[in-house]
């Protein structure tokens, strides 16, 4: 009888132990913060909602992106005639954003707006006029019901930075972890971080942790210590070497190398064959990035003939990219410093978008380069109504760009950052990772809201999970050593003649 009292209480105790533990691991209320970022870029503006568990702040890959917004119009460095305009260009998109995100969290949302090399190159072109563009922007930020923290331009090395600490985030580089997990990354080494290579309209940037930095060029190094480990850091922003601004440096260069007469037409084989374009010359040469190349001609716009031709493209696309003088023990281009590439790249923005709609960006198995190159060639080789009839839904401006921007691409990666057929299968081209578009906005809002911490956040050797299970795992354990002694001393008569 006592025998089954102590069965039946020992049972008791076990499912008393099981129903706590069940019941203290029920998912609590979904507590969650938001962010909002804009990425006022030079052809665009995007507004990105951020959101994640406000318990686990400082963890890898919790922040995930719940919204994107793009803002209808150019980007705000388009609005230099009309600067009081690009502020309420915005409104569209932050009442998304209101309605996204739940109204009694709209006062502790942060608001920050990154202005990048559009703006840039409108405050070295028109100073006063990119204050009245931020002062317009700030202005609608701050009527939004938002916790405004800012709009100011970034640098082009900044915007490296957060991108690089952007895809390593997501990816999970950085390998913040505590208790017993650190004892298991320990017994297995520590996956390098991946490089970020960036290309937008007006900018390009190239970021990676490398082992092999000198001391020749400090300002493109940056130190990090993110979850007490140290990265050392190699960045570089080549204003005016976005595709766009890219585009006009090599018209402008061909328009200083020919010969014109009136209504003569320059021939481009950076464009379809059958494709034509004009373009003002008042306007051309007002640009940061092709002024010092502006030329006295007898007309006032210019007519573009496309030749369809990608290795003449090429060559005239190489000699934007100068070779012949380098201070360093080794360059890109322009005689900026670069170390040897290191490790993997992703490649994002403009790099992303130009190759996926070449079919492109296989991520599982990264195509070679001569097959990348000849996709390109042929793509460039189609008669523009062709072209036209393929993508009738692509905007004509875009459209008649990809075969420029694709070789553009190549030769940055090949000429520019020295790429060969042996490692161009560490570049991989991100869309998105995850959730969360692969760009500077992220790393931007986790650093503003010191969301990665120098060192690891101290916590709990096990999770609290992990503590009920072992407690209810020690309870049975006790338990059957319990009934086993007492079997063992007491020996019920069943037993005694079962020994006998």
């Amino acid at each position: 009888t006592i025998l089954l009292i102590l069965g039946f209480l020992s049972t008791l105790a076990v499912i008393a132990l099981i129903a706590v533990a069940v019941t203290q691991n029920q998912p609590l209320p979904r507590n969650v913060k938001y962010g909002i970022v804009l990425d006022a870029g030079s052809s665009h503006t995007n507004l990105y909602v951020y959101e994640w568990p406000a318990e686990k702040e400082n963890d890898t890959g919790v922040v995930k992106q719940v919204e994107v917004c793009k803002v209808e119009g150019p980007g705000i460095s388009g609005y230099s005639h009309a600067t009081e305009k690009a502020g309420p260009s915005l409104a569209q998109c932050l009442q998304q954003a209101k309605e996204v995100i739940p109204s009694a969290q709209h006062k502790e949302t942060p608001v920050y707006l990154g202005a990048t090399a559009g703006m840039r190159l409108l405050r070295l072109q028109n100073e006063s006029a990119a204050d009245n563009v931020l002062s317009s922007v700030e202005s609608t930020l701050r009527l939004a019901p938002f916790n405004f923290q800012g709009a100011r331009i970034i640098t082009g090395q900044e915007e490296g930075a957060y991108g690089w600490i952007t895809i390593n985030y997501l990816l999970g580089n950085f390998k913040q972890v505590s208790g017993w997990k650190k004892f298991l990354h320990s017994l297995k080494s520590l996956s390098e971080t991946s490089g970020a290579l960036d290309l937008g309209g007006a900018s390009t940037q190239i970021t990676f942790a490398s082992k092999d930095l000198s001391s020749e060029s400090p300002e493109n190094q940056l130190y990090f210590r993110l979850y007490g480990k140290d990265y050392q850091v190699y960045t570089h922003s080549f204003l005016c070497y976005g595709k766009d601004q890219a585009l006009q440096q090599k018209l402008a260069r061909d328009l200083q190398a020919s010969a014109f007469t009136p209504n003569s037409s320059l021939p481009d084989p950076c464009f379809h064959k059958g494709y034509e374009r004009t373009i003002n010359i008042s306007d051309f040469f007002k640009n940061p990035c092709t002024s010092d190349k502006k030329k006295q001609l007898p007309f006032s716009q210019l007519y573009i003939k496309g030749e369809g031709d990608y290795q003449k493209c090429r060559e005239s696309i190489q000699k934007l990219f100068d070779k012949s003088n380098c201070p360093y023990s080794s360059c890109s281009f322009n005689g900026i410093y670069l170390p040897p590439l290191q490790g993997d790249f992703g490649a994002f923005s403009a790099f992303y978008f130009v190759m996926n709609f070449l079919n492109l960006t296989s991520e599982s198995n990264p195509l070679a380069l001569n097959k990348v190159t000849s996709t390109i060639e042929s793509f460039c080789a189609q008669p523009w109504q062709e072209v036209k009839t393929a993508h009738h839904n692509i905007k004509e401006k875009y459209l008649s760009e990809y075969c420029f921007s694709g070789a553009y691409i190549l030769s940055l990666l090949e000429n520019g950052y020295q790429f060969t057929e042996n490692n161009w299968q560490m570049i991989h081209f991100l869309g998105k990772i995850g959730s969360s578009d692969a760009g500077w906005t992220l790393g931007y809002m986790l650093n503003l809201t010191n969301m990665i911490p120098a060192e690891e956040p101290a916590g709990p050797p096990l999770s609290h999970g992990s503590y009920v299970g072992l407690m209810v795992l020690c309870s049975l354990v006790l338990v059957s050593v319990v009934l086993f002694a007492w079997l063992l001393f007491h020996k019920p008569k069943c037993l005694q003649k079962g020994i006998v």
